[in-house]
């Protein structure tokens, strides 16, 4: 990976058409969230807004979960961080990484609809917790891997720790309604950072 940048998890090439519908049908619900809010996500708006047809979204996503997941995962999805061979450099690069798309208009309103239709039960709550699992799972990887390099202590619970490196930026932005920065990822880093790892 040049330059040791974050990069998100890509997908293997598809048929042209199939990626223009996907596209625009996942465009038209994040442009939706934005402008209206998750209440304005219905089939029949996303299917006019995206310039298709109901048939071909149904044939995609079985439901709104499914499709609202997937468009979350195009604005909120799975992270690669390269092994920098320091626990909290890399822990700073997925924060800067979310600090990226938490900025972007819309997604204030995407998580809270998220967190939201996550209380639903059954099925759909597995579907969340499945999604919330993927998106997570760079972070609880860096953590793994500090431990077997020696900079996490051997004692972390790391599905605490990765909640702990999660919640805070998600607090700040959906009630505290204001935007995290590079300076509020820098702070969570450290503080992260000494409450985890290892002595010198």
């Amino acid at each position: 990976m040049a330059g040791g940048q974050v990069k998100r998890a890509e997908r293997g090439p598809g048929r042209p058409r199939e990626e223009r519908v996907t596209g625009a049908v996942l465009s038209a619900v994040l442009d939706l969230v934005t402008e209206q809010g998750m209440e304005a996500v219905t089939m029949d708006a996303v299917a006019a807004r995206a310039g298709v047809s109901k048939p071909a979204i149904y044939r995609r996503w079985p439901g709104k979960h499914d499709l609202m997941i997937a468009a979350a995962e195009t604005r909120i999805g799975v992270l690669t961080v390269p092994d920098l061979g320091d626990f909290r450099a890399e822990l700073r690069a997925v924060l800067d990484a979310r600090v990226e798309v938490y900025r972007m208009p819309g997604t204030a309103r995407l998580l809270a609809g998220l967190i939201a239709a996550a209380e639903e039960g059954g099925e759909v709550r597995g579907a969340y917790q499945s999604y919330a699992a993927r998106i997570m799972s760079e972070t609880r990887k860096i953590l793994e891997r500090g431990k077997a390099r020696g900079d996490v202590r051997a004692d972390v619970d790391v599905r605490a720790a990765a909640t702990l490196v999660a919640a805070p930026m998600i607090f700040r932005l959906v009630i505290e309604q204001q935007l995290p920065d590079e300076g509020f990822a820098a702070d969570l880093a450290d503080m992260i950072a000494r409450a985890v790892g290892a002595p010198a």
